[in-house]
């Protein structure tokens, strides 16, 4: 039974450094992305050791032993009865390359599986796809004030709404939330390795904020995450995941960045963690 829903933003990109719209434009990290996708692996895996002890305890063939003449083979049980076995994640990424380049950082340390998802895929910018916030304003400026101010003139022009998005992105989540595959007993924690927009769009929906609205969550930074709670009843009754009721805290942990240039500090010179918790 999945109980906790992890999102991940993917690392910086040549047109993230650009302020270009990229969307669901192909495009692969750069040299301070992948940076930074496996510093955020490397605090996730540690983080999270329990979900390579999980794998192994179901997949005992995977664990190492030492050859025919060592005195003794590694112990398979000490896996399969280790508390933190008890325990299991699930990775999947939007299919997008930058994505999964991010996904694996985190995955492959922990020798996880990761499955794509287009359901994840970045809000989609229409006409303004690679174009930067100047060369938009050249050839609609009004539509551009628009956006900004979050009246909708940007759809003119095929840009998938706040709303759309978010509401394409808590279908997935609720989808994959009641997802048989997962409705069993072990409690599940569900990694979603996806894109800025998508990531707040979707919790604006999950929490019943208007995603044009002043109270709107705030933008998501590249190699950053939240953490969701779920809960699949209160007081012992069944619940649905869009009953009402929201709390949410924000944290900020500082990250050291003084190997890399005011580039890399501007786009993740604070990791935030949003807790999110569905209470009535």
């Amino acid at each position: 039974m999945i109980d906790e829903v992890m999102m991940l933003r993917h690392g910086r990109t040549q047109y993230n450094l650009e302020h270009r719209l990229q969307g669901q434009i192909d495009v692969p990290l750069d040299i301070v992305g992948q940076w930074q996708v496996d510093q955020t692996g490397f605090a996730l895996a540690s983080r999270y050791y329990w979900a390579k002890v999980n794998r192994l305890a179901e997949h005992p063939e995977a664990i190492a032993q030492p050859g025919p003449d060592a005195a003794e083979r590694t112990d398979t049980r000490q896996f399969e009865e280790a508390p933190a076995a008890g325990r299991r994640m699930v990775v999947m990424t939007s299919d997008l390359f930058r994505a999964q380049q991010t996904a694996h950082a985190f995955a492959d340390i922990l020798g996880l599986p990761v499955t794509c998802d287009q359901r994840l895929r970045e809000r989609s910018f229409g006409e303004w796809e690679g174009m930067t916030r100047a060369e938009i304003k050249a050839v609609a400026a009004d539509d551009y004030a628009s956006w900004k101010q979050h009246t909708g003139g940007e759809t003119k022009h095929g840009v998938e709404s706040r709303a759309a998005v978010g509401q394409r992105g808590a279908d997935a989540v609720r989808a994959l939330v009641i997802d048989s595959a997962y409705s069993d007993s072990t409690p599940t924690t569900l990694m979603l390795v996806t894109h800025g927009s998508w990531i707040t769009a979707t919790i604006s929906n999950l929490l019943e904020l208007d995603p044009d609205g002043m109270n709107a969550l705030g933008g998501m930074r590249n190699a950053c995450w939240c953490r969701l709670k779920v809960r699949h009843s209160v007081n012992g009754t069944p619940r649905t995941v869009r009953k009402r009721g929201r709390r949410v805290r924000r944290h900020a942990e500082n990250l050291q960045l003084n190997q890399w240039p005011s580039g890399a500090d501007r786009e993740t010179g604070k990791r935030l963690l949003v807790m999110f918790e569905r209470t009535h």
